[in-house]
């Protein structure tokens, strides 16, 4: 449990009920009588001030408040600090009969948080289900309470998100963009009435395909939703052309009575079997997949981008952006035993290096001129927004892109405003040009039997596109009873980038091709 600390031992009477925060507009006038001398009507003016937010008004009574501070010889410093705490609480802060019927609905919400978290999180997610933006919002929350979200399903899913009898949260298939309302209850209808779909053409066959389109059938193919009949979704996709035309075709069978003298269906069109047309399909690559996936859901939900980066970034990055925010609430707490509060985060720069998926992108005029931005990262663990002035900005604006995964190294900083760590950056690489600049030896291992057949002349065909980068070569060789390690010359040093990579991987096999980096190990 953190420790109670208050700006100013006069303020204790004030806080204490609030365990030192700032909370009831009635606090902040009483703040202000204490610790500047302002009459109750002064401080009635101080508090419509803070709630109109004028920048005029406000740095009136920024003055009244430390004129009023000096004369009760509180520190400026501190009389600053707290005034910029009163300050921040006018964006949120309301009287006390407010605050009551707001905590009320708090602590209700808390109470069905904590004891039917995953039924609390489905309605949640359902309340909010047509924002892509708050349902990526609240599917991270989702994970970081350790709920496990599954994704949607024409054979589990209902219109809303809910939990199964596991206790995990069904995505809901309403949340799937491309797909309306009527085709999805049609749908939910036709699997109520008959039951589960068995394959696509049943699905086709069942539903109504006035509703229930080919748009509306692949939305929920590249969303996942038909995993459940075949969890290869290129082949499904393959696949489809074909199922509705079967469908379409024993409709119009049915419409034109095609009926044998007996009274049995008529023979004359003969139903082909695609059932076993997906299976041989290429399927997705992973990268492939998830884009699909951001697509028609608006975020990645079976996997992430940077995961297949994270064996490496462990050699480049500080640490994860959870490690990096955790430190942050650690520097709060400590912040916060000196002194009251004053002054923290000063003089706590810290140069670190981090990496994650660029999710967001905000670009506005600096004060200097030019164009800078802000760019949220994302790496699974956390998120965390960096400042891109203009004069870095302009130099790497090629690279900021959303969906790409970038490191970057900067200054990392504690805001005091905004009460929350800010990275400033100061160089942005993609993954190449980190490989390109933290890769410290490119490890190519063979055996005896790979010798032969054309293959040196094929690596050498590989690596000379590459030649005049940084990273040098070695091979470890292996044969029975003997391994030798060879050094290529300071002439084949190569830039290790992805699809250098991927071509000796195909070339040697998967673990035969290693990167091994400066810092602590290899990759």
């Amino acid at each position: 449990r953190a420790e109670v600390a208050y700006p100013h031992p006069d303020l204790e009477p004030i806080l204490e009920p609030t365990y030192g925060v700032i909370l009831y507009q009635e606090q902040v006038m009483q703040i202000a009588q204490v610790l500047a001398n302002y009459t109750l009507g002064g401080a009635d003016l101080l508090r419509r001030a803070m709630g109109k937010k004028k920048p005029e008004e406000m740095a009136k009574q920024r003055e009244i408040f430390m004129q009023g501070a000096a004369e009760r010889e509180v520190d400026p410093a501190v009389a600053g600090y707290i005034f910029d705490l009163m300050e921040k609480f006018a964006g949120y802060g309301f009287n006390k009969s407010h605050s009551a019927a707001y905590a009320l609905v708090s602590y209700q919400t808390a109470w069905l948080k904590t004891h039917y978290p995953a039924a609390f999180m489905a309605a949640v997610l359902s309340s909010d289900m047509d924002n892509t933006d708050k349902v990526l919002i609240f599917i991270e929350e989702c994970r970081q309470m350790k709920l496990e979200v599954v994704p949607p399903s024409i054979n589990q899913s209902e219109y809303r998100f809910t939990v199964d009898e596991k206790g995990r949260i069904v995505y809901g298939l309403g949340a799937i963009k491309g797909v309306g309302e009527s085709a999805l209850e049609n749908i939910l209808e036709e699997r109520r009435r008959a039951g589960v779909f068995l394959d696509l053409v049943d699905v086709c066959q069942r539903v109504d395909l006035r509703k229930v389109n080919r748009r509306v059938l692949e939305a929920l193919i590249r969303a996942g939703a038909c995993d459940c009949l075949n969890p290869n979704r290129a082949g499904l996709l393959a696949q489809l052309p074909d199922a509705l035309a079967l469908a379409e075709q024993g409709s119009r069978a049915s419409a034109a009575g095609q009926l044998d003298m007996f009274g049995l269906d008529s023979p004359l069109a003969p139903t082909p079997d695609i059932s076993m047309s997906s299976q041989n399909w290429p399927e997705w690559t992973e990268a492939e997949r998830l884009t699909e996936e951001k697509k028609t859901l608006g975020l990645y939900l079976t996997g992430h981008p940077i995961t297949q980066y994270e064996a490496e970034l462990k050699h480049i990055i500080t640490g994860r952006l959870a490690d990096v925010l955790n430190s942050g609430d650690s520097h709060r707490t400590s912040g916060s035993e000196r002194g009251y509060g004053q002054g923290r985060g000063r003089g706590n720069e810290q140069k670190v290096v981090l990496a994650g998926l660029v999710v967001e992108i905000r670009t506005r005029n600096g004060n200097r001129g030019g164009r800078m931005a802000f760019v949220t990262l994302d790496d699974r663990s956390a998120r965390l927004e960096i400042r891109v002035f203009s004069e870095v900005y302009e130099q790497f604006r090629e690279l900021i892109r959303e969906d790409r995964v970038l490191v970057v190294e900067g200054s990392l900083t504690y805001d005091n405003f905004s009460d929350s760590l800010r990275l400033t950056a100061e160089r942005i690489m993609d993954i190449d040009s980190a490989r390109a600049d933290y890769a410290r030896r490119l490890v190519l291992k063979l055996t005896e039997q790979q010798f032969g057949n054309g293959l040196l002349d094929e690596l050498a065909g590989a690596l000379a596109p590459y030649r005049e980068g940084k990273c040098r070569i070695m091979v470890d060789y292996t044969r029975i009873g003997a391994r030798a390690e060879l050094n290529f010359g300071e002439e084949w040093r190569v830039k290790p980038a992805e699809p250098l990579l991927q071509q000796l991987r195909h070339l040697l096999g998967e673990q035969q091709v290693r990167l091994e980096y400066g810092r602590s190990g290899s990759a």
